[in-house]
Formats: structure tokens, sequence, C-alpha cells
């Protein structure tokens, strides 16, 4: 197995791993040829299940947009209010699955064998990290989504006739205590951004990482669970995993490229007039495909890892330029007790059952667990690529921690700032806006507005493309069964199929068509992750024998 994992873009183990004894061979089910100049090498039947059932999805939504809009509504309805107990759950179990690996004795072995070295600098391997996991989503959520918590806390609880309440309120709000609905909107914000995300990614790509780089089996989804269900992961219950992480990976990108282009024609629309609409954001999302094209074949090092490092710089230009400009003790010290806040109403945030904050913990924070589940398997195995030769402890400890506690700082900063210039300033244009322009307003009062506004359409941009290329090069290797060096058409079509479907779901719903597909995707994929983290447990016992 291992000549031909190395055969395959996958290297061999360096020094002593339980590599698993075999006889599937990497691309065995695999078609090859070339159509006209291009060649292609694609898994029979994942490539061809996904592309035709997608095909089949958007054309439903195009030709029946009336139809698909009310079903899009129906399920994003049933699976947050029917599943929300799952939802919470299944993320706490992923929360403590990390932290227990990292104080455990299996924390030691390194990925890619004994004495495997790192592929990439810390530097690096971070920028990659933040870029992928968290990019487009910061920008339109760093100042929305503090300012929304802080104000439907301050407003309180609300029920209504049938006793339910109305209100978006978390847990009980803080009703006219304004320290105390700041404290308990970072909170709340910090939660769905914090250790929860960032353990779903951890432990999808740590999955990957071990059996593929330890294991010698190829690189998706499936080989993962190798220890449970042994040869049958070749057969149609991988084709199955593997399918339904290509369906999660899709609609979860589609729903953030089509949340940044909202954000982008916003800001547009706000610094130079660019007419808002659909057309604007098809445009967008048009144009940005086609940068993201060039990336693409400009291959890894140098495509997304120059981009990632670009806007790793220019995020924290911005972020600093906010801390400095801003209320800078108020900020720094912010920083501190929101993190403390987090501690505090994390028992009660993350409480699956019995909750009355209907709508906080199904509406914000089921939609949230269903969100990064789907994005696991593109963040997940993406991650995975960049992260061979640390141990599973330091990669735990740098995928769930570090990654965390910038987002702390990022919401700190942004929402925070937000946040006072409503309780010192009476200002209250940011509190008053739409989600996507929240940012700008926020901007327009300090100094430079122009210009970090630009940076900030900017961002929003460079973020969009390299998520667009990250996830064409996952769906990509998933769909060509493993091999990480396919033809590069493929990456291609991958890349503009993914804008086409944000496109498609745009026209057709909105952002509510997008929502309702990544819920969809992401409940039956979060069986898959209960079930890897076993897979994981039996891996390294088992690694950690051989080693």
């Amino acid at each position: 197995m291992t000549d031909e994992t190395s055969s395959q873009g996958i290297p061999e183990p360096e020094g002593a791993a339980d590599i698993i004894d075999t006889d599937y061979e990497i691309g065995q089910d695999n078609i090859d040829g070339t159509l006209g100049p291009l060649g292609f090498d694609i898994h029979n039947p994942v490539f061809a299940i996904s592309g035709l059932a997608i095909v089949a999805f958007v054309f439903y939504a195009l030709a029946l947009p009336e139809q698909s809009a009310g079903v899009f509504s129906w399920l994003f309805s049933a699976v947050t209010k029917g599943f929300d107990w799952f939802f919470l759950g299944a993320a706490n179990i992923f929360v403590l699955f990390c932290l227990f690996l990292i104080v455990s004795p299996w924390g030691s072995v390194r990925l890619g064998g004994q004495e495997a070295s790192p592929d990439y600098t810390y530097l690096g391997w971070f920028a990659m990290l933040f870029a992928a996991g968290m990019g487009i989503g910061l920008m339109f959520f760093g100042v929305s989504e503090p300012m929304s918590h802080f104000s439907s806390s301050l407003g309180g609880v609300a029920v209504g006739e049938d006793g339910v309440r109305t209100d978006w309120a978390p847990l009980g709000g803080a009703e006219g205590n304004e320290s105390e609905a700041i404290r308990l909107g970072m909170a709340a914000t910090i939660f769905h951004w914090g250790l929860h995300p960032w353990a779903i990614y951890a432990v999808v790509a740590l999955a990957l990482a071990l059996f593929s780089y330890n294991k010698g089996l190829p690189l998706t989804i499936r080989s993962a669970f190798y220890p449970i269900f042994g040869d049958r992961v070749w057969g149609w219950t991988g084709h199955i995993i593997d399918t339904l992480a290509v369906f999660a990976t899709l609609f979860g990108l589609a729903t953030s490229l089509g949340f940044g282009a909202t954000q982008a024609s916003a800001g547009l629309n706000e610094l130079f007039g660019v007419p808002l609409g659909s057309t604007t954001e098809v445009v967008l999302i048009t144009a940005i495909t086609a940068v993201a094209l060039v990336s693409v074949l400009r291959g890894l090092d140098g495509g997304v890892k120059v981009l990632s490092e670009i806007n790793m710089g220019l995020a924290f230009i911005l972020l600093f330029f906010v801390l400095i400009v801003g209320p800078t003790i108020v900020l720094l010290t912010g920083f501190g007790s929101y993190l403390v806040a987090y501690v505090e109403y994390l028992p009660a945030l993350s409480n699956p059952f019995g909750r009355e904050d209907v709508n906080f913990s199904q509406g914000w924070t089921s939609f949230y667990w269903a969100w990064w589940i789907s994005w696991s398997p593109f963040v997940g195995m993406f991650i995975a690529r960049v992260s061979r030769g640390r141990t599973v402890r330091e990669f735990v400890i740098c995928v769930l921690l570090i990654p965390s506690l910038v987002c702390v700082l990022w919401m700190s900063v942004f929402g925070g700032a937000a946040i006072q210039q409503v309780v010192s300033d009476g200002y209250t244009v940011a509190q008053e806006a739409a989600l996507e322009l929240k940012l700008f307003k926020m901007l327009d009062v300090l100094p430079l507005a122009a210009i970090t506004s630009f940076v900030g359409i900017v961002l929003v941009i460079v973020f969009f493309v390299t998520s667009s290329d990250s996830g064409s090069l996952v769906i990509d290797t998933i769909t060509a069964g493993g091999k990480v060096d396919a033809p590069v058409p493929q990456r291609v079509f991958w890349c503009i199929f993914e804008g086409a479907v944000a496109i498609v779901l745009l026209i057709g719903g909105g952002l509510q068509a997008l929502q309702s597909m990544v819920i969809s995707t992401g409940l039956p994929f979060t069986i898959i992750l209960l079930l890897m983290c076993w897979a994981i447990f039996k891996g390294l016992v088992a690694e950690r024998r051989e080693t």
C-alpha cells in the first residue's frame, strides 16, 4: 500500500507507524482518460453521483423557484427545531474529545510517522488554518453578531400569546442591564466562534491526517472509518460517506460565498454607489470565481498559501487599526472580561435540553453547528493536507485553542468597538444597519473610513478566493478517490461549480436557501463525525502500540 500511496502524492510514513494492510489501491475504482486536451481521473461512482445530484438540485431550484423556496424554508425550520438538541449535544462531545486527546498519552503520536517533520512553518500553518476556517464569516459576523446579541439581551425576554418566547436574547437576556448585556452578548458570540467549531474541524482533520499519513490509506473521509467497517469502506458504505462529504462541503461553502457576496456588494454600494441586488452579487461571484481559478492553477504553495498569508497580514493590520484608534483600553480589558464571561456562561449556552431561548438556540446555535459541520470535510481535509509532521497534542492545541483565541480577539475588538459606539457615544447607525452593512457603518466614524472600508472589501474578496480554491481542492480529492495529484482541470471544474451553485441558490431563494441546504447536509454528517471520534481513538491506540 505504501508504494501506491507515495505514487499518488501522499508521502509514505517516516519512521515507525501502524500501516493498515489492505489490498485496496488508491485510484483502483477510478476512470481516467482525456476529453479533448483535458485529462481526467475520477472516482466511480462518487464523482458521477455527486455531480449528477447537484446538477439535478440546481435545475430544480431554477425551474421551480417558488416551490423550491417553500421547501427550503420548511427544511430550515424542521431541522433546526427538531434536532437542535442533537447538534448541541454532538458539538459538546467533539470539544470534550479534543480536550481528552490533549492530556492523554496518545497525544504523543506524530502525524506522518515518528520521524516526520512539519511541511510548513508555524506562521504559514496558522495563516492557512485561519484563512480556510473562518475568514469570510469573521468579516460578516465580526460586528453584526456581537451587536445583535447585545441588543437582544438588553431588550430582555418577550413572550407571545402561546407562551413561547418571541425574543432572540440568549438565555434569559439582561433587560435594562447594559454592562451585563455586553458580557452576555459577547459570551454568546464567542460560544459560536470558539472551542466548538474548531473542535469540529479538529476531529475531521485529525482523522484524515492519521489514517492517510500514518496508516497509508487514501486521503478521503471514508478512510477514517476503516477501524469500524473494515474493507467495506471501499464499497457502498464508503461511497455514501464520501458523497455526503461532497454535498456537505459544496453547500457549506456556497453559503459562505453567499454571505461574502452579500457583504462585498453592500460595501461596494456604500463606498462607490454600486447598485445593490442579485445582479451585482452574481457579477461578484463570477469575477471572484475567475480569480480563484488563477489561484487553482498556481497550486497550493503558489496560490492558497500566498493569498492566505497576504490576507492574514491585512486582517491583522485592520484589527490593530481599530484597536488603536478605538477605545483601546476598553477593548483590551474587554478581551479578558469577555473570556471570563464565556467561561461563566458556557455551561448554560451549551446545554442541549430544556432551553427556553428557542430563537437563539435554534436560529443561531443550531444553524452555526450545522454550518461548521458542513464545512468540516472542506476545512478538515485542508488542515490535514498542511499538518503533516505535527504531534497529535501539538495539532489539537494549535487547531483548537490558538484559532479560538484569535476569534475571541477579533470579536472583542470589532464587536466591542461597535458596542462602545452605542453605549458611550450614542452612535446607533451600525446597530440599526443590515447585517452585511454593520462592519462598514462601524468603520464610518473612525479615521480613514474610506480606506479601511476598502480594505474590508478586499479581505472579504480574498477570503472568498481562498475558500473557493481550498474547497475545489478538497472536493476534487474526494471525487478522485483520494488522489492528491489528480489533473488540474478537475479542480477547475469544481471551482466553477461552487460559484454556479452559490449563484443559483442566491437567485432561487437567497441566503435562506443556502442556510437550508447547510442544515440539511449537516444533520447526517453529524452522525458521521460522532462515529469518527471512535475511529480516531481506535486508530491512535493501535498507532501508539506500534510505535
